[in-house]
């Protein structure tokens, strides 16, 4: 039998201490928690940082260290530092260090990264070694080269090498989720089929069971088969609960691409052994003709500014998209006008905070609000001219009139000044495979005493 632990859905969400507790005394194989995702947009990734509080992700960390440590197990993670990039890895591993040396404590630390210099990527593509994926944009080698940070994401072989070195600790740069979970159970000879399976069900922790929020999980493999435990008070499995996460993240409830082959649960059984156990049979593998990780890269999509006013008057209330609509066209070719800047230099969006911001055309409720929040985003080449035409946009959303005819309205600034340079913004270019020869070539792999 092979027992993996999983604290939560990443690091920095929080974990149940007394189930953790439960589960140390399990005495699982391997300690396994993710680090993040794409979840929370390209900026992470364009910057090689954590969107999490370094003081919480000390604070759990240190936690999960102790615990691996009473354990006598390895603690993986994923994805460190959010995006995975090297930069965020190096922050985990310094936060790793700092709390071993305040300890006393000393542990063997196997650094996965999963960088990609924009250099191998382009000698891939002229290589016919890069598969696009749908959708996805055209990429040639300059804008690979604007990438700031491109990673791959690692499956369980990159993470086997790390757990092989004997490693105390594994912090890995991007994964894909389930890597860290299956890894350990597939070295150990666990099927592929339901090592993967009950990896993409634990990914995210009790988010596969009735209390979402309640965190620690436990997976045990034993034979062809695998039961998922739920080990806070509050929370049970059910097989409802379990089969729906193949749907989470998934656009196909039945297979999951990973490197190195596709799962497939179309003839999987989830049957209850009790009031809070799943058991899961019939999950299959089929492994791929050859080897491909996934690539994910951000780059710098502009500089952006915005300013924020606050409509009350029922008259603009009602009809807030038509005055939205009037500011962006009369800014746009002011700035055209007042700037040397040209018509793909810059964008103004007016995001009406209150009546369709979320879904904009797309939203089908009706509502009476009776104030709106007109959030102007202007996005520009530089950031100097992103500032200059939020200040051209300043005095349209102060006191801009429905009609000429009519008074000249007065609306609110929350903020002064209401401009706020938000700096540089970032967007995902890349949805591609990288085609390998073997599963290492686009990771490095190092081993720290500390």
């Amino acid at each position: 039998m092979v027992r993996v632990l999983i604290p939560s859905g990443a690091l920095g969400l929080g974990y149940d201490h007394d189930a953790l507790e439960r589960g140390i005394a399990n005495k699982p194989d391997l300690i396994a928690i993710d680090g993040g995702s794409t979840d929370s947009g390209p900026s992470y990734l364009g910057r090689g940082v954590s969107k999490y509080a370094r003081s919480s992700t000390k604070l759990e960390w240190a936690g999960l260290m102790d615990a691996a440590r009473r354990a006598r197990c390895p603690l993986v993670i994923g994805t460190a530092g959010t995006c995975g990039a090297g930069r965020a890895v190096d922050w985990l591993v310094e936060i790793t260090q700092e709390i071993l040396a305040e300890r006393g404590e000393t542990a063997k630390i196997a650094v996965l990264k999963s960088d990609q210099p924009a250099n191998r990527v382009v000698d891939a593509l002229g290589a016919n070694r890069i598969t696009s994926l749908t959708p996805a944009p055209d990429i040639d080698a300059p804008m690979l080269e604007s990438c700031t940070n491109i990673v791959a994401l690692a499956g369980v072989e990159q993470i086997t090498c790390a757990l092989d070195t004997g490693a105390d600790i594994v912090i890995a740069g991007r994964t894909t989720d389930t890597a860290i979970i299956a890894a350990l159970p597939i070295a150990k000879g666990i099927d592929p089929g339901p090592a993967w399976h009950a990896a993409k069900i634990g990914e995210c922790g009790a988010l596969c069971a009735t209390n979402p929020q309640s965190g620690v999980i436990q997976i045990d493999w034993e034979g062809a088969a695998f039961t998922l435990t739920p080990l806070a008070d509050d929370a049970r499995a059910t097989p409802h609960t379990v089969s729906a996460h193949m749907l989470y993240e998934n656009a196909d409830p039945y297979l999951l691409h990973e490197p190195g082959g596709t799962l497939d649960v179309t003839e999987a059984r989830y049957d209850a052994l009790d009031d809070t156990r799943v058991r899961v049979t019939g999950s299959v593998w089929r492994k791929a003709n050859g080897y491909n990780v996934k690539l994910e890269g951000a780059r710098v999509a502009g500089y952006q500014t915005v300013v924020l006013a606050v409509v009350r008057d029922p008259h603009y209330v009602t009809n807030a998209a038509t005055w939205a609509k009037d500011i962006i066209a009369k800014c746009t070719d002011k700035a055209l006008q007042r700037t040397s800047a040209r018509a793909d230099d810059f964008t103004i969006e007016i995001r009406l905070i209150g009546q369709n911001s979320v879904l904009g055309d797309l939203e089908t409720r009706v509502a009476d609000p009776v104030e709106i929040g007109a959030l102007g985003l202007v996005t520009a080449k530089t950031p100097e001219l992103a500032n200059e035409i939020g200040k051209l946009l300043n005095p349209y959303l102060l006191h801009h009139p429905l009609t000429r005819e009519e008074e000249v309205p007065t609306f609110a600034f929350p903020f002064s000044p209401a401009e706020i340079d938000r700096g540089p913004v970032y967007e995902f270019c890349l949805n591609h495979v990288m085609w390998l020869d073997d599963p290492m070539d686009a990771f490095t792999l190092e081993v720290l005493d500390a």
